[in-house]
């Protein structure tokens, strides 16, 4: 049986990992200070735990995913990672995935951080290796920069961050703020941007077209998202990227459609002492085109002592 919670589209997914991670998504209330509004609020935060931990420098991963997706793009990773007997934790972000998104709360970046911190604090408490794909890249990087000492090691896949998004959400008001929301909506350009995400278009299978559509059946998924447009999103963290101190590992789809390429190398000449490991024949999306590749090069990666 899945969660009560999730929406009822959940009995369209068809892949073994994305019925066994989807019936493991727990619900908890994490108390959040949002620094917008000074003062704590509850937040119905949905997240996975796998795996254990052995030994006390065996850090536990902490999985963040992209934008307008959920922890349900790290189906094939999390049980590649537990297998391997790493401790290993997944989170929808604030106003994403299957997470909260009520009236009251405020969406943007600092909420995000702020809900993130929160999550940590209350669910782990040690120092993470931190794991941001797309999107996430840039909410790791905004976490590790202002609380580096719970970021043990950072491991970027296919990262934002560099770049400032552009100025749409100055043209996000009624009823373009609608009519923006049902075009992302549509099975068809949703499905053209699953394919363009890929280099095997073969992944862009029925079965991950149900899982990046399933939160779109949230209550409030669009007014959340428009919130989270209208709040400029992430900037680019170039001048910031140098106070980076975590090792970190940078891995990038060779044939990446959506962000392309030139960003990877521009990663590893700022953050100092970074390595950058290309993936081959693998668009966007590593976790899931090349999901033991990645494994391989996380799990190697978190051996290395500091």
């Amino acid at each position: 049986m899945f969660p009560s919670f999730l929406p009822t589209g959940a009995e369209n997914l068809t892949e073994d990992t994305s019925i066994a991670l989807a019936k493991k998504i727990k619900l908890k209330q994490i108390d959040t200070v949002f620094e917008q509004q000074a003062k704590s609020q509850l937040v119905n935060t949905t997240y996975v735990q796998e795996g254990t931990q052995q030994g006390k420098d065996n850090y536990p991963i902490f999985l963040l995913h992209g934008f307008d997706s959920s922890l349900l793009e790290f189906r094939r990773l999390i049980p590649l990672l537990a297998s391997a007997d790493k401790e290993t934790w997944a989170v929808d972000l604030l106003g994403f995935g299957f997470s909260d998104r009520s009236d009251h709360l405020p969406y943007g970046a600092q909420a995000i951080k702020n809900h993130l911190y929160a999550f940590w604090k209350s669910q782990i408490n040690k120092p993470v290796i931190l794991v941001g794909a797309s999107m996430g890249g840039a909410a790791a990087i905004d976490l590790a920069l202002s609380y580096p000492e719970i970021v043990a090691k950072l491991i970027l896949i296919d990262s934002a961050g560099l770049t400032s998004p552009p100025k749409i959400g100055k043209l996000m008001f009624p009823p373009l703020d609608k009519w923006a929301t049902d075009f992302l909506r549509s099975p068809k350009v949703r499905q053209n941007i699953s394919k363009n995400a890929y280099y095997d278009k073969s992944f862009a299978s029925k079965d991950a077209q149900a899982c990046a559509a399933l939160h779109l059946h949230c209550q409030n998924w669009d007014k959340a998202l428009i919130a989270f447009t209208k709040s400029g999103g992430y900037g680019s963290f170039t001048k910031q990227l140098k106070q980076l101190t975590q090792p970190t590992l940078i891995l990038w789809g060779k044939q990446d459609k959506i962000l392309g390429t030139k960003d990877a190398p521009k990663l590893a000449r700022l953050i100092e002492g970074s390595k950058l490991v290309w993936i081959d024949k693998c668009g966007h999306v590593p976790h899931l085109e090349q999901s033991k590749a990645i494994a391989e090069e996380m799990l190697n990666f978190c051996s290395i002592s500091i």
